[in-house]
């Protein structure tokens, strides 16, 4: 994510306000639009996400648990997106390592 940092710049001459991590650590957060975010540009490195949802296409049991996991945690949060996000967290990376393990066995 450093290369992606060093050019915030870009990002923001289009009109764009960087938030960072915003919450959810590894991601860069931005929005346009100020309190209306009309437009929002999540970035990540890929690997791990990309790992984690090869997964759950391999593990149709994880991927159903998953699914419940996020429906529970979406009618709990009361429209907070951080805590929707907190609710899942725990889930998501026991799994994510499990993914990442699979990938490179050792």
């Amino acid at each position: 994510m450093g290369k992606f940092d060093e050019n915030n710049s870009v990002i923001e001459s289009l009109g764009y306000t960087a938030r960072g991590e915003y919450g959810i650590p590894g991601r860069r957060y931005f929005i346009k639009g100020g309190n209306n975010r009309t437009h929002h540009i999540h970035a990540f490195e890929t690997t791990r996400h990309l790992a984690f949802r090869d997964y759950l296409r391999r593990h149709n049991d994880v991927a159903h648990q998953y699914a419940e996991i996020k429906y529970q945690a979406a009618r709990a949060c009361g429209n907070s997106s951080e805590i929707y996000c907190q609710l899942k967290s725990e889930f998501i990376l026991l799994h994510e390592k499990l993914a990442l393990e699979e990938l490179s066995p050792q």
